[in-house]
């Protein structure tokens, strides 16, 4: 029974769903990535597509969403995007053409867009302000469960049905949602935003964000230099540069400038960025390393993930009562401390590294994404008044996204120049020729110890020596740039600090009203 008493909670559980769902369709088609590349006859650079297309859509349409959210109406938005999402979903499950999934995945990452922005948005609204911290910090526990299940659940699933269920299994919870949040989500938009439409602007993000996403995805896959590439980093600077020019002249702009005059405001995306940057290319390592160095199987590793994703689910909704006593500022800076202290013992894993010494620095991980998932969006929120919480959200989680595809791309471009050098030397050292087929052992980790057995004459032992050298001394690297981000993070939100202010700025800026949050000092 549904009582005034009781709506929050009631909207809080069917949108944490469609959260959960936005989450859990990050992880868990990376699980079922073999079985569709095996069924559809996909290619590497199909299968990179088919999981990073959906990150380019996010960019694409984050901030176009969240403005909408605030025009139009964050609970009409949310249904049109949830439903979307899930007929996505349906389609995606029933293609039998690589294609088609690609497509679906794209306008699945275009929902979920809506669903990452209007859920926080929503939840902020149907709670007061003394529970906010608290109750965002739950919707980000539901979003750690995501986290966590998505590998697993992905390979049961793979393993007893196929992998189209993988994604007709969101068709019957976005029933469910939509139904709880029919009934409970009241509407809630900005009446003095205006609904006209920046056409232009919409068109310009539209092109840029994901050119630049691109560029950077599959910068390592088609070559740093190559004419794609670079054509792609420059369409994506000139329309963003274009982009900036025509939001400061048009009535309604789709990004209000005037936020990144805040302190509050860049202290939240700097967050945002650095805690992207940092899990997708530990996230994407840290596999790598159970499987490869320590040779353990597929449910295994997964298991050995969980220390990091669950101390998130676990965390996070004590993290948000925490943000309600302290304010985020503190906690954000813990969270980096954390994530700081990670990739140092990360830095140092071999061959010989013994599992509680893993699982610690897995747990670490895990301690620093709850202390600045949350607060980094309760910071957000704290920036705007509520008629801009959609717009301060969908900026912020644009720069998550680019926080995560540099970061990858860096990262792994880091991991191969101090690998390759680690292989050369081995090969030297072991009088073993080398050849093209040495970039191919750095560039394609899952394969490097087969492709060593292939091209040498060294012994299984030397070859696992070769391997587990060149991917410590890889990682080492790759943990030191992410020591490095977040140090700088940490050093940025201390200096700014996450005070409520005043833009500086006439015009809109001057009229803004009372912040969703504010910091407690």
């Amino acid at each position: 029974m549904i009582t005034e008493a009781n709506r929050k909670w009631w909207a809080f559980t069917g949108v944490g769903i469609i959260s959960f769902l936005g989450c859990i369709d990050l992880t868990i088609v990376n699980t079922a990535a073999p079985d569709i590349q095996s069924d559809l006859h996909a290619t590497v650079t199909d299968l990179q597509l088919i999981v990073n297309i959906f990150i380019v859509a996010l960019s694409m349409f984050m901030v176009t969403m969240g403005r909408l959210a605030d025009t139009h109406g964050r609970r009409r938005v949310l249904y049109a995007g949830t439903a979307v999402f899930g007929l996505a979903s349906l389609g995606a499950g029933f293609t039998t053409d690589v294609r088609w999934l690609i497509a679906c995945r794209f306008v699945q990452g275009a929902a979920c867009a809506v669903l990452y922005t209007s859920t926080s948005a929503i939840v902020a609204h149907a709670f007061p302000e003394e529970q906010r911290g608290k109750a965002i910090g739950a919707l980000y526990g539901v979003n750690g469960i995501g986290l966590a299940i998505g590998p697993m659940l992905g390979g049961v699933i793979v393993s007893w049905l196929n992998w189209h269920w993988v994604f007709w299994l969101n068709v019957p919870l976005v029933v469910i949602a939509l139904l709880i949040c029919s009934v409970s989500v009241t509407e809630s938009r900005s009446d003095d935003l205006g609904t006209r439409v920046d056409w232009l602007g919409l068109v310009l993000i539209t092109i840029g964000l994901p050119a630049l996403v691109l560029g950077f995805t599959l910068g390592d896959t088609w070559g740093w230099a190559s004419g794609r590439i670079v054509g792609a980093f420059a369409v994506g600077v000139v329309a963003l540069v274009a982009f900036y020019v025509v939001e400061r002249r048009v009535p309604s702009p789709i990004i209000q400038f005037h936020l990144f005059a805040n302190r509050t405001f860049i202290s939240a995306i700097t967050a945002d960025f650095s805690l992207a940057f940092f899990y997708c290319l530990a996230f994407f390592l840290m596999p790598l390393y159970l499987h490869s160095v320590l040779h353990y199987e597929g449910y295994k590793t997964g298991l050995m993930l969980l220390p990091c994703t669950a101390v998130v689910a676990v965390l996070s909704p004590v993290v948000g009562r925490l943000v309600d006593r302290f304010g985020p500022r503190k906690l954000l800076c813990v969270g980096f401390t954390a994530f700081a202290l990670s990739a140092l013992f990360q830095s140092r894993f071999s061959d010989d590294t013994g599992i509680a010494y893993v699982a610690f620095s897995f747990v670490l991980m895990g301690f620093g994404w709850a202390f600045v998932l949350g607060p980094a969006t309760v910071a957000a929120l704290s920036s705007v008044p509520e008629r801009l919480a959609g717009t301060a959200v969908g900026s912020s989680w644009t720069f998550h996204n680019l926080g995560g595809a540099i970061g990858l791309a860096a990262g792994m471009a880091v991991y191969r120049w101090s690998a390759e050098d680690s292989l050369t030397e081995s090969l030297a050292r072991n009088h073993v020729p080398g050849g093209d087929w040495t970039h191919e052992v750095v560039r394609n980790p899952e394969d490097g110890i087969q492709l060593l057995r292939d091209h040498t004459d060294l012994g299984a032992q030397q070859v696992s020596q070769v391997y587990e050298s060149l991917f410590a001394q890889g990682n080492q690297a790759a943990m030191w740039l992410l020591f490095a981000t977040s140090a700088i993070a940490l050093c940025v939100i201390g200096a700014l600090g996450l005070r409520r202010t005043k833009a500086s700025v006439p015009g809109p800026a001057a009229a803004e009203t009372q912040p969703l949050h504010s910091e407690r000092r």
